[in-house]
This record gives structure tokens, sequence and C-alpha cells, in this order.
């Protein structure tokens, strides 16, 4: 009989219930892991702060089953221009708006506290999953068995404390659960502050237009977003002489938003003034504590990609949480966790100074490095997404390491919804698999040729008969011949065991 006085007990807990925190528990929730969510706050924070987020992130939405409710509440972003100061363009980020190899387009612009309201929503789907609000976590401890998490109830002044497997820290740039890990900061040298001003329109107002733009204009720098139906978002430069508190007096905002609208065309919803940062973790885990999302790295919102890095984190740890408390493979899963996932963003983060360079001096090649020149015509942008880290992919085979494409099966449905957030081996043919393979699939989820006629052609394409996909969709490794599929198929069967970083 338990004892009544005995703490609860679950597998994680997620400290934090932003983007990233939610996305995380639903991910658990599909996983059947045991998740409590703490959150200080009473409710969804009411004011814009993250816009965009890309088909990456989309696809993690698909996988939670969430995509089709966050959706029609989105518009999809041509992309971003960049202008001198006298308005001619030297950048140009053009976005597609076609699919991408992910299913999705690749770049989405939405409103953060609706995005939240669904992704929280969603946690009811889950039995195994709890959340708390008005709960404020001020000490974490931890030994071989399990972390203890102590928290204030702020509704009534009542101290609670619960036991779990690991804590996840999504709580953000000041981080609590970093202090406890102890984790310094690597600086990447971007530290400015930018007045925020977002705003809502109160009448048409289609010569904004629906690209983003950089004013690259040395005297103030600034930033012009497309919101979601009449929002409207401004960065701009604050400059050294200028305090913030200044800067964000309402008669000062409209006399810098005076070059694009005045109070008759909008309303101001929020000015502020954010010291915009690039920062990585140096320790993201410590035993039963990791950290994702803000807590684990900040960069500045030039790519858009702040969020979206938070939700990669979930994406790439929740499946191994899962299998180190679901199925019993060796914790030491968790170190690849950091070791991908950190070149990753720094890469995102450096691309991002080097462009913050690019609107904020006349040095314009400076911050060209991932454009290509073209005669008489702006610079064209293309930013490629970069790899993992070492960690489980079989770096000496290609592709592994990438972002696998999403397949349309042959009766219309995306290959992700029937795979699910699993393992899956693509293969042209059932027949080139080895039989034993083929009869018991050694509970391995298997996608042919003959459920999607991409797969065949993709394979083909990259020199291999097969590919090893993980739940985040990232390519675990590929095979060239039979011995190499072998070696594949060893490296996630039997679940327990857990192949040496390559």
């Amino acid at each position: 009989m338990q004892d009544k006085s005995a703490p609860e007990e679950f597998d994680v807990v997620i400290v934090g219930r932003g983007p990233v925190g939610a996305t995380l528990a639903n991910l658990l929730g599909l996983c059947g892991v045991r998740t409590l969510v703490l959150d200080r706050e009473a409710r969804t924070h009411h004011l814009p702060r993250a816009v965009h987020f890309d088909d990456e992130c989309m696809r993690v939405f698909q996988t939670i089953g969430l995509a089709d409710a966050i959706l029609p509440q989105t518009i999809l972003s041509p992309g971003m221009l960049f202008l001198d100061a006298d308005g001619r363009m030297l950048l140009d980020w053009s976005r597609p708006q076609t699919l991408t190899p992910m299913g999705w387009n690749l770049s989405y612009r939405f409103h953060q506290p609706d995005l939240e309201d669904v992704l929280i929503g969603g946690l009811s789907r889950w039995p195994h999953v709890t959340l708390r609000s008005r709960c404020d976590v001020f000490a974490l401890d931890q030994d071989e068995t399990g972390a203890r998490v102590r928290y204030e109830d702020l509704s009534n002044g009542q101290l609670g404390e619960v036991r779990a497997g690991y804590v996840i820290g999504c709580d953000g740039a000041r981080s609590l659960v970093r202090r406890f890990i102890g984790s310094g900061m690597e600086d990447l040298g971007f530290h400015e502050r930018w007045l925020v001003i977002d705003v809502l329109l109160k009448r048409e107002r289609d010569d904004l237009g629906d690209y983003s733009l950089q004013h690259c204009d040395p005297r103030r720098p600034a930033t012009y977003v497309r919101g979601t139906g009449t929002r409207r978002r401004w960065e701009i430069t604050v400059l050294p002489d200028e305090t913030s508190q200044e800067v964000a007096q309402p008669a000062r905002v409209w006399e810098l938003l005076s070059r694009w609208v005045t109070p008759d065309d909008a309303e101001l919803e929020r000015a502020a003034v954010y010291t915009f940062h690039s920062v990585i973790a140096q320790q993201w885990r410590s035993e039963r504590l990791l950290l994702a999302g803000d807590s684990a790295h900040q960069t500045p919102p030039f790519l858009g990609q702040g969020m979206c890095a938070g939700i990669r984190d979930a994406a790439n740890l929740a499946w191994k949480l899962a299998a180190v408390i679901r199925e019993g493979v060796a914790p030491d899963l968790l170190d690849t966790y950091q070791s991908e996932r950190q070149p990753h963003v720094r890469e995102f983060i450096e691309l991002a100074i080097r462009l913050g360079g690019v609107i904020n001096t006349k040095a314009i090649e400076a911050g060209l490095a991932a454009g290509q020149a073209r005669e008489n015509a702006p610079v064209k942008l293309e930013v490629k997404k970069p790899l993992l880290g070492p960690g489980l992919a079989l770096g000496d085979l290609p592709v592994a390491g990438h972002l696998a494409p999403q397949f349309i099966l042959s009766d219309g449905a995306r290959s992700d919804d029937q795979i699910g957030y699993r393992h899956v081996l693509l293969v042209e043919s059932a027949a080139k698999l080895p039989s034993h393979l083929a009869h018991s699939q050694a509970g391995l989820d298997i996608l042919t040729g003959d459920d999607a006629e991409g797969i065949g052609p993709w394979l083909r394409e990259h020199g291999v008969i097969a590919a090893l996909v993980r739940p985040d969709r990232y390519i675990r490794g590929t095979a060239r011949n039979e011995i190499e599929l072998g070696r594949l198929i060893a490296a996630i069967t039997p679940p327990t065991h857990v192949p040496s970083a390559a």
C-alpha cells in the first residue's frame, strides 16, 4: 500500500509550458510517458512574442496530431527582403510557396498565444499528462533513483513536492533548471537593444506588404513583419544614447513609426525594449536534469529560428527519454541530445548574427557569406538547414544526419501519419529485405516503394538501398548493400541496444 505522505511520482517533469514545453509534453504523451508540466503563470501570455516557424516545426505539430488545428491560424510568408537606406534591395530571401520535401510550406507566420492555446489544449488528450498552472518551482535535487521538484502553488501559498525520473527545463532565458545544472553560457558576441512594437491595424494598409523587410539603414536599422490578421510588428534599433524607458514612451514610439503608420492607421498593442542575445548553454544535461529551448540557447531574431530551435530540441529529446524510461535503454543515450543539437543551433545563431551585421552596417558584404551574387540583381539568400552534430547518426553513410522527406502514400495520406513518432526503415521493395525481417519486421516499421512511389527514386538518388529514419525524422543511417543493411537494423533492434556514437 502506497504511503499517503510520499510525494507523487512522474517519469518526467517539465518546467515551463510555453511552445517548447507544451510540444515536449505532447510528444511524451504520445509515447505514454507519465508527465507533469509546471508553470508559474495562470494562463497563456496574451502578447505576441515569436511570430514565425518553418516546415520542420509544422511536421512536429503534425506528429502530435495538431497541425490541422494550427494551420488555419497561420499565414504563409513570402519571405524577407533586405533594403538599403534608399529602399534599394540588397538581399532577396524569398520563400517558395510550394510544399517542401517536409510536406509543408517553408515559412509560416502565427500569433504565439493562439499557438500555445492549441498546444496546451492538446495535452488533455493524454490521461498520463498533467498540467499545473500557478506553480512556481524553487528547488531541484537529484540522486541515483530520481529527482525531487519542490514548488509553491501561488494560488494558495502551499508548498508541493513531486519525484521524477527526469526534469526538463523549458523555463526560458532566466532558467532556474539551468542554474541547478550549474551550466555556464557561451557568448557568441551579439547583444543589442531593440524596440519591439506590435500594432493592430484599424484600416487596410496593403501597401505595407506581406514580405518581412529589413531596413539596413546605418542610422537606425529596423525590421517590419506582417503578422496574422491585422497584426503588424516593427523592431527598431535603440541607439546607445537612448534609455530603454524613454524610447518606449507612446509619443516616441509613434514618432519612430511615423514613416510607416500613424495613430489613425493603427492601435498600439505593445512597445517594449528587448536585448537580443546570442548565447548557448555549455551543459545541457546533468544526470536527470536537462534543458530545452531558450534555457539552452538564445538567438537574435533575424532568421526567425528561435522558437524553431526549441521545437527541434523537443522532437530530438522526447523519443530518447521514452526509450530510456519505457524501453530500458541506457541513460547515456541522452548525451546524444546535446551533441546532436548544439552544433545545429550554433550554425543558425551564427548565420543570424551575420544577417544582423548586414542590417546594422554599411559593410554589406560582411554578412553575405550565405548568399549568391548575381549580376545587376540583389544577392539571393539560400539557407540550408544544418546537419545534426555527432551522436546516433552513422556519419560515414550517405545523407546520415539529414532530414528525411515526407512521402505521399498510395492512398494519398502523408507517410508521417502512418509511421507516427517511431523509427521507420525505408526500402525500395520488401524483396530487398532479409527474409527473417520481412516476416517478423523485428518490431520495426517498414515503408517500401509499394507504399509510396517516391521512396524508390529517393533511395536511388542517394545511392542507397535502405534508410533508417528516427522518430524526429532525421536519418540515423543508410545502407548501400545488404551488409550495411544488417548493421543498420542492428542499430535499432533489439530496442535495449544503444550503439556508441559514430
